[in-house]
């Protein structure tokens, strides 16, 4: 199954989970998209666990193929496997240019990376999977520090995540280590999602 690419609201209505990580979806109509939405269902065990991958998913953007593999680099990993997962889903590039504030969303951070807008450690990273390492630096190009959207972007950001650091003369970010458990999704429970892969 390929990208999702269509309104995002909507997803985050569907799951009852702010996708963007802003809770704006949920404030007007707190209930599922359609004729429909207002119906309750109950949600068996499998659509619990469905429904909690779903949520990571599309928060972070990323494919169905791209998820499981990270799931299983996961389980290579010592500790715990959920706790693990979304370390490494935190430490893609793409996720860490959002988080940095160069970007308002992760789906605009994705674009700048794809567009060669962002450079690692000094060399043009255009693949928005690089899992970045802690000690790595980000920056933007330098043609690229004058786009509006990135300028909006860092006007924008009033705080940053604690496990990243922004050099604001040197327009270079840094990301300093893994993160807690508890600085990241405090709403997801990942035991779900390791369930789900491993029934």
């Amino acid at each position: 199954m390929a990208r999702y690419t269509g309104p995002v609201w909507k997803q985050a209505r569907r799951l009852k989970f702010s996708v963007l990580e802003t809770g704006k979806e949920l404030q007007r109509r707190p209930f599922a998209p359609g004729q429909h939405g207002q119906r309750r269902t109950k949600l068996s065990e499998y659509g619990l666990q469905l429904q909690e991958k779903q949520k990571v998913r599309f928060t972070y953007g990323v494919n169905e193929r791209q998820f499981r593999n990270l799931f299983e680099k996961a389980a290579k990993l010592p500790g715990k496997q959920g706790d693990n997962f979304i370390f490494l889903l935190e430490s893609r590039i793409d996720n860490l240019v959002y988080r940095l504030g160069f970007a308002t969303t992760r789906r605009q951070a994705r674009q700048l990376v794809s567009h060669g807008h962002i450079l690692l450690e000094g060399k043009k990273a255009d693949i928005p999977s690089i899992l970045v390492k802690p000690g790595q630096k980000i920056s933007l190009k330098e043609k690229s520090r004058n786009l509006s959207i990135v300028k909006e972007a860092l006007e924008q950001t009033a705080s940053r995540v604690p496990f990243v650091e922004y050099d604001e003369n040197t327009g270079v970010g840094t990301f300093v280590r893994y993160p807690e458990r508890s600085e990241v999704l405090p709403d997801i429970r990942e035991n779900l999602i390791v369930e789900f892969y491993n029934r």
